[in-house]
Formats: structure tokens, sequence, C-alpha cells
């Protein structure tokens, strides 16, 4: 049997959902939730299809001690739900910056789930930073609603690659100062 590492990550407590840091028994809904086409086509780093083995290398670098980003899943343990419902990170920047990233599966769309971790996320601001940016797909106009709904301004139009696309896609990209 292998344990999971414990690492220096806080469990962040919602009313209805705990972000709590990724662990070994997670790979199995990555794979199925992240598989999906729905979900990896919002998101510039999910390949689609999904390789084998990327969920497993996934969870080796969110276990990792000299990891540049905190990744959470959205488990829904405490309301008797799944104990993934989608990933939230943070990707450490310079300046006292970071980003915020995040996908919910498909299920779980449209249930506020996003919008609570998101929230979550900025009002513990766990690694203490001024200042967090995020960027969505501009053909993704509920991931956008999510971040203003959260406080987070628009700064602009940029574009990223898409993995999962093969393609540049155009974004918008937030900001919020903490």
């Amino acid at each position: 049997m292998k344990m999971d590492a414990i690492i220096n990550q806080p469990v962040i407590e919602t009313e209805t959902f705990d972000l709590r840091p990724l662990r070994r028994s997670d790979v199995g809904l990555i794979e199925l939730y992240a598989g999906d086409e729905r979900v990896a086509r919002m998101t510039s780093t999910i390949p689609h299809p999904l390789p084998p083995g990327a969920a497993e290398a996934y969870v080796s670098r969110a276990l990792s001690e000299d990891r540049d980003e905190d990744i959470w899943a959205m488990d829904g343990g405490k309301s008797g739900g799944p104990e993934l419902k989608g990933i939230i990170s943070l990707r450490r920047l310079d300046r006292n910056q970071s980003e915020v990233s995040y996908w919910v599966a498909p299920i779980f769309w449209n249930s506020g789930i996003a919008s609570q971790a998101v929230e979550a996320l900025v009002s513990t601001n766990p690694l203490g930073n001024a200042t967090m940016f995020a960027s969505v797909f501009q053909d993704n106009p509920a991931s956008a609603r999510v971040l203003t709904n959260c406080g987070f301004e628009y700064l602009g139009d940029a574009e990223s690659f898409s993995v999962a696309r093969g393609a540049t896609v155009p974004t918008w990209t937030y900001s919020r100062k903490l």
C-alpha cells in the first residue's frame, strides 16, 4: 500500500464541500471527468483524449514538495456527494501573485460549486497573495461569470493555447486585488 505524502497545503472548508489536497485515490475520478472532451476543451492544459497515466502524473505533481502549484479537490463528501466534483488550483507567480485555475465535472455544472470554490480561495488566500489572476476562454462565459461574481475585474483580451483543441484560443483575463 502506498500512502500519500503529507504536504503543506491547507484544507479549506465551505458549508457544503471542502477544498482538500489531492490524494492518489482521486486518480479514477480525475480520469473520468478530465477525460470528458467538454472539460478538456475549456482548459489550456488537459489533452483530449486523456493519455494513459496522465491523471497519475498530475496527482504525483500535486503531491510533490517542490511543486509551483497548489491543487485542491472540490470534495462533496461532507454533504453526501462524491469525493471529487472538480479541481481548483493556485499557481505561484512572481511579485506575490498567483493564477487561479479550475474545472468542474459536467454533472455539477450550474450548481454554483465553481463560484463557491473560487470565493473560498479568495477569502482564505492560502498563499498570502496580493493579487490573483485568472483567464477563461471567450467561448466559456459561465467561467467568466464565476470570476466576476467573485470580485475579479476584467483586464483585457489575450490568447492561450489549448492542448485539447490543438489551437490558440482567445481569452479574457481577470484579476482581483486581495
